[in-house]
């Protein structure tokens, strides 16, 4: 039994006084993968530089974070797809469009997202979706570009049923992390009746935190915290859905088996 994080920022600087005992731990807890989305030009490196110290455990996806698309994101998409031609990455992310900081750049995020999903199809990789105060600008997109080959996730998937429904349809899976075991935010009730063929597992971390752990930095050792509740409300075991989800991962992310 395994799980895998399929979402965390282990190269950020909340992690420099510790990073590798951190990713030994959830090794020890039996986190076997840890994938690492990029933000933009700054984290590259970082990133795979730890991907290099953790070949096996730790792999890379490539993209521009909404929140990083300013005045200057044709040249941060330029290096994106640069980097693309260059070596081996697991996904197009982290990228989609952010409304809640800043509106600012809204159309220039339209673009980057959907030069990225694009970009998704033609390396036949899966996106990772960022999608906050955002869904129904990004479900447009999805729904003009949306065909046979994309693949994907909506990272951090906090909607309603309804949104959980039209991710399903157009044939992405959902991220599911810390939010599930905060007391009031009713993901639960909507996890609940989702099939566990849709929902893969992530940290999101050094953000949102699980219980009991809220409000202190997030790490990926506590995915089995989000598997614990996830068992709860599906009521099941929790290796029956490191088994499920740790699949879903697998077949999404083309992880070594």
């Amino acid at each position: 039994m395994f799980l895998i994080d399929t979402h965390t920022h282990l190269y950020l600087e909340e992690f420099d006084n510790d990073r590798e005992a951190v990713v030994e731990r959830a090794l020890e807890n039996n986190i076997r993968y840890m994938l690492l989305p990029n933000i933009d030009s700054s984290s590259t490196e970082p990133m795979l530089n730890l991907c290099d110290r953790f070949p096996g455990n730790c792999f890379p996806m490539m993209g521009l974070h909404p929140t990083s698309v300013k005045e200057n994101y044709r040249d941060e998409m330029k290096k994106v797809e640069e980097l693309l031609k260059k070596q081996k990455f697991y996904g197009i992310g982290e990228t989609g469009i952010d409304l809640y900081w800043d509106k600012t750049f809204i159309d220039e995020q339209k673009i980057a997202f959907s030069r990225q999903v694009e970009l998704a199809k033609e390396h036949k990789l899966p996106i990772v979706i960022h999608s906050r105060d955002s869904f129904d600008e990004i479900y447009e997109i999805l729904l003009k570009l949306n065909s046979d080959e994309l693949t994907g996730v909506f990272h951090c998937f906090t909607g309603d049923y309804e949104q959980a429904q039209k991710i399903i349809e157009l044939g992405l899976k959902l991220g599911i992390g810390g939010v599930l075991t905060f007391k009031n935010s009713g993901l639960d009730k909507v996890i609940a009746r989702i099939d566990l063929e849709d929902i893969i597992l992530e940290t999101d971390s050094p953000y949102l935190t699980p219980t009991p752990f809220r409000g202190k930095r997030n790490e990926s050792s506590y995915v089995n915290y989000i598997a614990e509740k996830l068992a709860a409300v599906k009521n099941t075991t929790v290796d029956t859905i490191a088994e499920i989800t740790s699949q879903n991962a697998i077949d999404l992310f083309k992880l070594p088996v």
